[in-house]
């Protein structure tokens, strides 16, 4: 079985992951984009028995673009949001894929809230788009 580490910046606080994400996914959402301070967030979906969380770590709890609740993790020494669980995917744990160590981390298949994209961003070519949450 395949194992994958994500790390917030200072290596804190990790998230270890035991076989394959369920999803992968570009998210276009204004929330994302002022999570990561970037034009999108990149996110793997995993169960939560296939991940192993250790470190400190410091809740946030917003609402979403579509008004459900979301639950992120972040390092309180570095500021990483690393993890968090969404209301409308119960048993799941998103981490932040661009923190995963292997460089070979899977590709995102899915784009959502693409209705956010920054025009200057193409849509990846083989990646699903949807305009809401899916």
């Amino acid at each position: 079985m395949r194992h994958w580490t994500a790390r917030c910046s200072c290596g804190q606080l990790t998230a270890r992951c035991a076989g394959e994400p369920l999803r992968n996914s570009l998210c276009y959402c204004r929330a994302c984009q002022r999570r990561t301070g970037s034009a999108f967030g990149l996110a793997a979906y995993f169960a939560e028995d296939q991940v192993t969380v250790s470190g400190q770590s410091t809740v946030y709890e917003r609402r979403s673009d579509a008004g459900r609740w979301a639950r992120t993790q972040f390092c309180p020494t570095c500021g990483t949001s690393l993890l968090w669980r969404l209301e409308f995917r119960p048993g799941q744990i998103g981490i932040a894929a661009g923190a995963f160590e292997e460089l070979d981390f899977p590709a995102p298949k899915v784009s959502v809230w693409t209705r956010f994209r920054r025009h200057w961003l193409a849509q990846p070519e083989g990646v699903e788009a949807f305009p809401e949450q899916s």
